[in-house]
């Protein structure tokens, strides 16, 4: 994680001093209270920083598409004998690596180092979990003592019916007894974040030929899993993102990335207890838990008492080392949850730590440790350099071995509390509510709980607004671990009748917070903090295409789902229609134009093909899931072609435009004054990177001329500002509170595009007003309150709030004095490669932009 939050350090949390650490962790654990007292560090006041990516994306974003992220994930083998000798293939070595210039090891180390380690201790296994996005291995290393076969299956099955049976797992009053308590430990997820990979390091060699009887007991009766290093070409590249420009540690709902995909089938492979995950800098250390919000969807009673008592003991565990602000410039642990008000929450479940209690974990934190050595204080002296990473190595060490110890000690009690998350999700009961000063500094604003529907219905066939969109939501609910069924038979619920063939989640299963964290509407929470550290609204269930509908009745009984059912259908003979809601929809279209089909612009977000092509809409309906609807065809439009597209944008949205089909180009106003080809560029889209005033002389000539045959698309500020500056669509735009997001309502307009199925997602939401004559609307924020789930004020002079966007053009279109047709987006249609009910639209909006306008 970055720094320390926007909103800086706060007042009004219980305080407690580090005397009272020990008598604190047994407190806690027991659901005491205790008086509180000062704490000895206040947080430190840094920037945050915008979380959007506003930095213009280089070509290696296009590097790998979500479509194979998955699949580079090959998960942890349930019933293999320990150890696993794993031979790993050892890189070729890269003197560029940044970690070397810090001391630190570098990424053609780890393997050697590893296998070396496999090969002298019998504790430790390696496998090879996944690859990054340059075709790194991702390595995870497992430390417990030797199983047989038939040991390591026993232990398979005891995590299996901790998940699938809890009541009777609560019954055996031997299991804890006999499971091997998993721990998972995650380091250097962002890439320039690098102590955690040495010290997990050090500690696997440690536990690997240590001969004392804590160390056999810790291993006889454990499971440590390491994924020593989750970001391998961040790590090599000295970079926060991975080698496609995305920040791993937001993309845990969305899995977009093949090193995220990797890390979450570890956690649903694995199923740990506890879990850690190694971040710098903030000095001092900060340790969760976290400040209000909570996310609403934990058993967040058992939650609380285990990740606190945890902090408590690795913060005791970084007081121990003896550093001081005096001697070492290491100012003393922090604790959010008991230390600020608010700014890092544990809300959205983006993040590797709010993402694994939804797998099992009951105690779950980020460590971040003190002292910085990435961005501009790498280049400071080498000797400096190396201080500061064996301090922020010896921390990071030994926050892990506090958690080791803490699970170690507290196994029985932490196997009953992810028992107990799984029964009560089972059984469908009510989360449990404390008491005020259930841990202390417990009280009313921390208590976020929700009301979990009896089941959610994902109709099949014309109920839906589009197939391919519920496919799609279903397959990534299944690889989340959740559990949908499908109707074999025609049924009713609320009245409403559904078709055979549609999908049912059953609420009363193990991991439904998981499954409504994904498929929920969300809050609201404006009123309940001042600042959150990310996003405050998602949702699967709006954002994602597919109708999703949730229901208090009883749902009727299904067949379990593997994969969801395909899509495809031709219907009728004649001429089809092909509506592009989805990325689906989009990718069927690209492959008739490339198959000579020559599909025709029918306006509203549709295309005309020929019955003339029958064979290529059938193959195409099959290959991409696309639905085909016969239709008249009255009147021609315009023939829809190939889109080259050039982009000045964030990383996600460069890849996402990739991953719809489209050939993408990334530029930038340096780029542009190197001198650039506009010849094949069909349509320009800007939402970073690009300032027209900036521009050279040459550099503005040569795009004024593409302005005059070209299309343009453009989002956010950046692109409202490249729309005026360049003199195109007379459209003003307002914006909100720079951090306002969420899930808003929308409606459509009477443009060329279609919608989105009521729903939009906006991160610093802007509306448009003032239009010109030539512009249209082509979408506005619904009446009323337009905020569905989300975090959305106004600024502290009233203005941008949301009650100012309701009713307002959220997306506008035209066609320019100069000839370029241009769309502006004040919506975040491609957010980190996330709503994915959106994508259809942009797709629309540069197919229109190029076919509309000086070049017609």
């Amino acid at each position: 994680m970055p720094p320390s939050p926007a909103s800086g350090p706060a007042a009004g949390r219980a305080r407690r001093s580090i005397a009272l650490v020990g008598t604190l962790t047994a407190l806690v654990m027991a659901g005491a209270t205790a008086l509180p007292s000062p704490a000895l560090a206040e947080p430190r006041e840094e920037a945050n920083g915008p979380e959007r990516n506003e930095t213009a994306a280089g070509p290696e974003a296009l590097s790998m598409t979500a479509a194979t992220a998955a699949a580079s994930a090959t998960g942890v083998d349930p019933s293999a004998a320990y150890p696993r000798r794993t031979e790993l293939p050892v890189p070729p070595e890269n003197p560029d690596d940044r970690s070397i210039r810090l001391g630190l090891t570098a990424y053609h180390d780890i393997a050697p180092a590893l296998n070396d380690l496999q090969e002298t201790s019998d504790r430790v296994s390696v496998e090879i979990v996944g690859e990054s996005v340059e075709g790194r291995d991702l390595y995870l290393v497992t430390l417990t003592e030797p199983e047989t076969r038939a040991e390591a299956g026993h232990q398979r099955r005891m995590r299996e019916l901790i998940e699938e049976d809890p009541e009777r797992a609560a019954r055996d009053s031997t299991l804890p007894e006999r499971y091997k308590t998993p721990v998972h430990v995650n380091a250097n997820i962002h890439g320039d974040e690098w102590e955690g990979t040495d010290a997990s390091l050090r500690i696997i060699e440690e536990l690997a030929t240590a001969e004392d009887e804590w160390t056999e007991e810790l291993l006889g009766s454990s499971r440590l899993y390491f994924t020593v290093t989750a970001n391998p070409d961040g790590r090599v590249a000295g970079t926060r993102v991975n080698s496609a420009g995305f920040d791993l540690n937001r993309d845990f709902v969305t899995v977009s990335q093949p090193e995220t995909a990797a890390i979450r089938q570890v956690m649903i492979d694995t199923q740990p207890l506890v879990m850690v995950d190694q971040h710098g800098y903030v000095n001092g250390t900060l340790i969760e838990p976290t400040t209000p919000p909570h996310g609403q969807n934990y058993e967040y009673d058992l939650f609380i008492a285990n990740t606190y008592a945890n902090g408590l003991a690795m913060e005791q565990a970084v007081l121990d080392l003896g550093y001081t602000a005096e001697d070492d410039g290491v100012l003393p642990p922090q604790i959010p949850f008991r230390d600020w008000k608010d700014g890092w929450d544990d809300w959205p479940p983006i993040f590797t730590p709010m993402y694994a209690p939804y797998q099992g974990a009951v105690a779950s934190a980020t460590v971040e440790f003190p002292l910085r050595v990435n961005r501009a204080d790498y280049d400071l002296p080498v000797e400096e350099l190396h201080r500061r990473t064996a301090i922020n190595t010896d921390i990071s060490a030994a926050t892990i071995e506090a958690t080791l110890e803490f699970a170690s000690e507290h196994r029985e009690k932490l196997i009953g509390d992810q028992i107990e998350v799984f029964r009560r999700g089972s059984a469908g009961e009510e989360q449990v509510v404390p008491p005020e000063g259930w841990v202390p500094g417990f009280g009313p604003e921390d208590v976020y709980t929700t009301d979990f529907p009896r089941a959610y219905v994902i109709p099949a066939g014309e109920e839906q607004r589009s197939a391919p969109a519920a496919a799609r939501l279903v397959d990534t609910l299944v690889a989340h671990d959740v559990r949908v069924n499908r109707a074999e038979e025609a049924f009713e619920l609320d009245g409403t009748s559904y078709p055979a063939g549609s999908y049912l989640v059953d609420m009363h299963q193990s991991k439904r917070g998981m499954a409504n964290v994904l498929l929920e509407d969300g809050r609201d929470i404006s009123d309940d903090v001042e600042a959150m550290y990310d996003i405050s609204g998602w949702s699967h269930g709006r954002l994602w295409g597919a109708t999703v509908t949730a229901t208090e009745s009883t749902p009727p009984d299904g067949a379990p789902v593997d994969i969801a059912t395909p899509t495809g259908a031709v219907e009728g003979e004649g001429d089809w229609v092909l509506r592009l809601d989805d990325a689906a929809d989009v990718a069927a279209l690209h492959d008739l134009i490339e198959a000579g089909a020559e599909p025709a612009w029918a306006d509203r977000g549709s295309v005309l093909i020929s019955a003339d092509h029958a064979d290529a809409v059938a193959e195409v309906a099959d290959r991409r899931g696309a639905v085909f609807t016969t239709v008249d065809r009255a009147a021609e439009g315009p023939v829809v072609g190939g889109v080259r597209l050039a982009a000045a944008a964030a990383a996600d949205e460069v890849l996402t435009l990739g991953e719809l089909g489209f050939d993408v180009e990334t530029v930038s106003t340096a780029v542009l004054d190197d001198g650039f080809d506009w010849s094949g560029i069909d349509v320009l889209y800007v939402s970073s990177g690009l300032v027209y005033d900036d521009l050279g002389e040459r550099a503005r000539a040569d795009l004024d001329a593409f302005l005059e045959r070209g299309g343009v698309v453009a989002r956010g500020s950046a692109g409202a500002r490249f729309n005026a500056q360049a003199g195109l669509l007379d459209a003003t735009r307002r914006e909100g509170r720079s951090d306002a997001n969420g899930v808003v309502r929308v409606e459509d307009g009477d443009g060329a595009l279609a919608g989105t199925g009521g729903y939009g997602f906006v991160y610093s939401p802007g509306w448009f007003t003032d239009l010109g004559p030539e512009v249209t609307v082509e979408q506005t924020y619904a009446d009323g309150d337009p905020l569905v789930a989300g975090h959305w004020r106004p600024d502290a002079d009233g203005a941008g709030g949301r009650d100012e966007a309701a009713g307002r053009p959220s997306v506008v279109g035209g066609v320019s004095e100069r000839g370029a047709a241009v769309v502006l987006f004040g919506t975040e249609p491609l957010f980190r490669n996330h709503p994915k009910g959106s994508f259809g639209q942009v797709a629309q909006a540069v197919h229109w932009s190029a076919i509309s306008g000086g070049n017609a």
